[in-house]
Parts: C-alpha cells; structure tokens; sequence
C-alpha cells in the first residue's frame, strides 16, 4: 500500500507508531519498523543522554527508517535537537509548540520534520515554516487532546494544506486505516494501539488496565488548566475532576499531575498514576508482538479495501 507519506518516509506501510513518552522506546520503535511501519522513540522530558542511546539502541535493532519525537516544551529540547542531528535521525515528529526554529538545520540534515496539530490554523501555519507533513490528531486520541474529533479534524486539514497529512485519534485497526485514507490522509498514526505491544516496556499493570477498558472508560483531565489530557478513569483521573468542581487554581492542578505519567508507566500505579489512553483502548484484548499487530491492521485494510472496489465494480 503506497501513500505519499510512504514514499515521503520511505516505509512499506503508511503507519506510524505514536512517540509516547516513558513508552516508546528503543525495543518498540524497531519493532514497528521492521515491519514496515515508522517506530518513534518518545523523548518526552528526557535528557538528551537518555534520547541518544536510545536512537544507538534503535540502529542496533534494524536499518529501517525511525523517528524521534520531541516534546518543545521539554527543558532539554536544544540539546535533543543537536543530538537528532549528530545521529542523523530520518524523521521527527513534534508537539506542544512550533519547531521553526530548528527546521532550516534540519532540513539541511536531510531530516523529515512532521508537527502534531489540532486545528487548521496551526496546519497552515507550520507548513509555511516548511515542514514535510502533519499529523492532524483528533479529540479521541489519549493524552493532550484538541477539541475536534478526527472525523471533522482530517478532512478540513487536507482541504487546507499541500503537504501529506497523517490521521490520528481513535484509530487501532484496518477499518480506522481505510476511512482515515478515506478521509484524504496519506497515513495513520496510532499510540493507544501499541500500549499492548510485547515490545512495549511498560509495566504489566498498565497493559491488564488497557485490556479492561471498555469504550467509555476514558476521561478528560486537566480542561480548567487549558491543557486538557485524555486518561483511564482512576483515582487520580476522579481527584482531578473533582478538584475542577471546586475551580482549583490551575497550578495546584499541575502540580497534582507532576511526575503522574511516568508513575503509572513505569512504575505500575495505575490509580494514582497518569494512564493516558484513547477512548479506541475498548477494541484492544490481547497483547501480541507489534508486527503482528501491523500485519493484522493490513490485512484488514486491503479486506476492506476489495470489497469495496467489488461493490463499486457491481
């Protein structure tokens, strides 16, 4: 299945493994690209160190191409720059700011820079900065969330920009990857999917949490902060919305969140823990190896994709 974006990317499928911090490592990055998606190391918050051996780590595992995302409003975002252009990373993606500042080095490097946005007006905006691509990430999505769904999201931005632009939000299988290319998208990205993904080096617990979801167990965090976040209803997802009720300063709210991701993540909290997730976390029920995953989503796609064309063909 050739997209623009899998020629732009040079990648067989026109998938793309979301840069979840404190979950996408080295191991799941290389695993979703050697089957044939892009695997994308999180950088999160981390130091540049940390970013760079796991970029080493990725080169070990395969020679397919592999991004990094990077989080602008990390305090450690210059020096993660420098490092993705010392190793040479193929792709990065970005969130929470605007990377026109780094573009013109990047792009002398050779590397592909594509922006989450959650508008039109950002879309418009970032591709005059010269990006290659977007990734227009709707409502459904798990973490920092828009206010437009995927479905109004998508198809407003591809009437709006030139350059490819990649689904995100409440998509886990064929069916999301048919109507996102439907919708006008050259790819997909998915985070939540992967969350169960043998490579994926999260805790157990996080994972079984997943597994029980059902399609209404997610709720928005953090709105009154205008940062809203997307989670599995806990115990922290209840204090916080209760805290809203009461019209908390929005700092007190931070402050409840501070270090809340990685506790649930690696440490295994998922009550008092940050359990982003999407709301599509109700279709995932077995954990299984990520090419398995991808060649499952394929399959279903080009199922899907023929049976259509019969129905038109009649």
């Amino acid at each position: 299945m050739r997209t623009a974006l899998t020629e732009l990317l040079n990648i067989k499928y026109p998938i793309l493994q979301g840069g979840m911090a404190w979950v996408a490592t080295a191991r799941l990055a290389a695993a979703v690209s050697n089957a044939g998606g892009l695997g994308i190391i999180g950088a999160g918050n981390a130091p540049a160190q940390w970013v760079q051996n796991e970029i080493k780590k990725v080169k070990q595992f395969t020679d397919k191409p592999f991004g990094v995302n990077v989080m602008l409003l990390s305090p450690h975002v210059d020096e993660v720059m420098e490092v993705i252009v010392e190793e040479k990373v193929p792709v990065i993606t970005t969130g929470a700011g605007n990377p026109g500042k780094y573009i013109k080095k990047l792009k002398e490097n050779n590397i592909k820079v594509i922006p989450v946005v959650a508008s039109v007006a950002l879309a418009k905006r970032l591709e005059r900065t010269g990006v290659d691509a977007v990734i227009a990430e709707g409502h459904e999505s798990g973490g920092h969330i828009g206010e437009l769904t995927t479905m109004a999201l998508v198809p407003q931005v591809v009437d709006n920009v030139s350059i490819p632009v990649i689904a995100a939000g409440g998509i886990a299988d064929g069916r999301g990857l048919v109507a996102a290319l439907a919708l006008g998208a050259e790819a997909v990205q998915m985070g939540t999917r992967f969350l169960c993904a043998e490579e994926t080096e999260i805790h157990p617990a996080v994972k079984e949490a997943v597994l029980k979801a059902q399609d209404r167990d997610t709720v928005i965090t953090g709105a009154s902060t205008g940062h809203p976040v997307r989670i599995i209803r806990n115990k922290l997802a209840r204090r916080f919305l209760e805290l809203e009720e009461k019209r908390i300063a929005p700092e007190e709210l931070e402050k409840l969140g501070a270090g809340s991701l990685r506790r649930c993540m690696q440490d295994g909290d998922v009550e008092e823990g940050s359990l982003m997730a999407g709301q599509i976390a109700g279709l995932i029920k077995e954990i299984k190896p990520a090419g398995i995953i991808i060649e499952e989503i394929m399959k279903e796609a080009r199922e899907i994709m023929q049976k259509i064309a019969r129905g038109i063909d009649e």
